[in-house]
């Protein structure tokens, strides 16, 4: 990951105009919470959405690293959306492609769980295509979550995706990177460029792909060496960022 040498600027209004923009959800869009499910989307962030897809014709894609599926009980208002850090597809009319499960992933589930049952504060997520320990509520255990994922990853060939609070074992293949790589040859994005805003250190790839592609990554929060060309300071400055954008789409 490349080291700034300047603080990163603000990025201006008028960056979206021409534009694909792809968003990460927590911590970009939403507050990060204790627990997945404690998040909250009020009605300005599904009003500020909807308003985006019609100004940018359609040009516009959540990419996290949630489940399609939970990304769609929180934003039922039919964006495309790329879950489990690329590795799924959701089209805006509800289809989704999904990789194989791998096989190894009940053990490895089973695994966590036995030292979530030991280390109060910790939960497991088991998603579709990965498995999650979280240990925000217990900061303390964050070596032995971390020991736990790398052994599993070593053990069973799967990737190893560190975040925020979090580790998740996972399977390999893709990121947020690969997967604007590929929306981008879709015929009709070919000639936009990419914009993509996302918050932690699994969003680099996906800043990455983005200026490869002639566009640009737009950190949320506070400085860190980042691929990305602009930044935001918090989930609200992103909101009302994005308000004027989109205000100058119109």
């Amino acid at each position: 990951m490349p080291t700034p040498t300047q603080p990163l600027p603000s990025p201006p209004t008028n960056l979206l105009r021409d534009s694909v923009l792809f968003l990460d959800f927590d911590g970009t869009l939403v507050e990060l919470a204790p627990t997945p499910d404690a998040v909250r989307v009020d009605d300005r962030l599904v009003r500020l959405l909807s308003l985006l897809s019609q100004r940018l014709d359609g040009r516009i894609a959540i990419v996290s690293g949630r489940p399609v599926a939970a990304i769609r009980e929180f934003l039922p208002i039919g964006l495309a959306a790329v879950g489990s850090h690329g590795m799924e597809f959701g089209a805006p009319d509800g289809a989704i492609e999904v990789s194989a499960r791998p096989e190894a992933l009940a053990e490895i589930v089973a695994a966590m769980e036995d030292l979530s049952t030991r280390t109060p504060g910790t939960m497991v997520e088991d998603k579709p295509l990965g498995a999650v320990l979280h240990y925000r509520l217990a900061p303390e255990a964050e070596a032995a979550c971390m020991e736990l994922a790398r052994t599993l990853a070593d053990e069973h060939g799967l990737h190893l995706q560190p975040g925020k609070m979090m580790v998740e074992v996972r399977a390999p293949g893709g990121d947020k990177g690969s997967a604007i790589e590929r929306l981008m040859r879709e015929p009709e994005l070919r000639d936009a460029r990419p914009i993509f805003m996302g918050d932690d250190l699994t969003d680099e790839p996906g800043f990455a792909a983005a200026a490869r592609l002639g566009g640009a990554g737009i950190l949320v929060g506070a400085e860190r060496p980042s691929s990305a060309r602009y930044r935001l300071a918090s989930v609200q400055d992103t909101l009302s960022w994005l308000e004027a954008a989109a205000a100058e789409l119109a």
